[in-house]
């Protein structure tokens, strides 16, 4: 048996009061994305967990890159014929968090998930590596393969297929845009009495701010 009750770690880098954030969840979560850009320790500060209900009626969770934020919300992009975009599909309420552990921070946002336009999704297909956008062509993403020689075969023959020719945006492979209902914002402190801010979006386009117990 792994007991790991003795796991004990004291909280002492930060803090979050109602005194210094501002009105907007999203001004606050891009001070705290670069706050922790710039501190160093994560190897990659756009790793988010996204979680869904699967068609099993099942949460799911698994991490992606968080690809673009704005006022609007937060944009990843994936197969739409994927488990998770199926997910989606049925259900678009999803909920994204962040770790990030050198600050001792978590963002947790619930919110709704939709598919960004055709020229959102294609001005980032076309962004991406020629390998990158080889493997979404080549991977039916979440169905069983018979091997890994399998994936690595079809992608010698995109490679073939492809070469000297421009590599399109496959019409199941593109971005979905969260739009943000609720965002919690944890900051790790001394003696489990962690700080907890929770913005909830109004129905006039403001934020309510609440302080939630540890």
């Amino acid at each position: 048996m792994n007991d790991l009750s003795n796991y004990r770690k004291s909280y002492e880098k930060s803090e979050l009061l109602e005194s210094n954030i501002p009105e907007d969840p999203i001004n606050l979560f891009n001070r705290w994305f670069h706050e922790v850009e710039d501190y160093g320790g994560e190897s990659e500060v756009n790793a988010m967990t996204v979680a869904t209900i699967g068609l099993d009626g099942f949460p799911k969770s698994r991490v992606v890159l968080l690809k673009k934020f704005t006022e609007e919300g937060f944009i990843f992009y994936t197969n739409y014929n994927s488990e998770k975009g199926k997910a989606i599909a049925e259900n678009p309420n999803v909920c994204l968090s962040f770790f990030w552990h050198t600050m001792e921070r978590q963002v947790i946002i619930k919110g709704i998930a939709k598919k960004t336009s055709e020229m959102t999704s294609d001005s980032y297909f076309e962004s991406r590596p020629d390998g990158s956008k080889l493997g979404a062509i080549a991977s039916n993403q979440s169905e069983v393969v018979p091997s890994r020689g399998y994936l690595e075969e079809n992608l010698k023959q995109l490679e073939k297929d492809f070469e000297s020719v421009v590599i399109s945006r496959p019409k199941h492979w593109g971005g979905f845009l969260v739009t943000p209902l609720e965002v919690e914002f944890w900051q790790g402190r001394p003696n489990r009495l962690h700080d907890r801010i929770r913005y909830s979006s109004q129905h006039d386009y403001s934020w309510k701010r609440d302080r939630l117990s540890p």
